[in-house]
């Protein structure tokens, strides 16, 4: 099995903790929007006494990926898949979406509400 590059797992990371960060507001929205309901979703509200910690880890998980990914790019074995440009290029494209979607994602509450308005 592959072992993932520590620029993939940490933007995986991020986004992942964004979404934790965002459970207790967008999270419900999207499922009542998909059509999902019930008292169940209502109870996501108990995550946000988390969502500092949540944002906290998100920013270190990007923070770290911007540093692999630009600053200390991991060492690769000349022939390797990382050597390639594109792969690095890749990475860097996947960062920087991620990043806007993860910041979109955490910025809702702010914004949400004037668009429903």
């Amino acid at each position: 099995m592959l072992k993932p590059v520590p620029e993939t797992a940490s933007i995986a990371a991020g986004a992942a903790a964004a979404l934790g960060a965002s459970s207790c507001c967008v999270l419900p929205l999207v499922l009542v929007s998909a059509g999902l309901g019930g008292t169940w979703i209502a109870q996501l509200r108990a995550l946000e006494q988390f969502q500092w910690l949540f944002i906290g880890l998100a920013a270190a998980a990007f923070v770290y990926a911007f540093y692999r990914l630009y600053l200390r790019p991991a060492p690769c074995a000349p022939g390797a898949a990382c050597a390639a440009p594109a792969t690095r290029r890749r990475q860097r494209i996947a960062f920087w979406v991620t990043l806007v979607c993860a910041k979109a994602v955490l910025l809702a509450p702010y914004y949400v509400p004037y668009l429903l308005g």
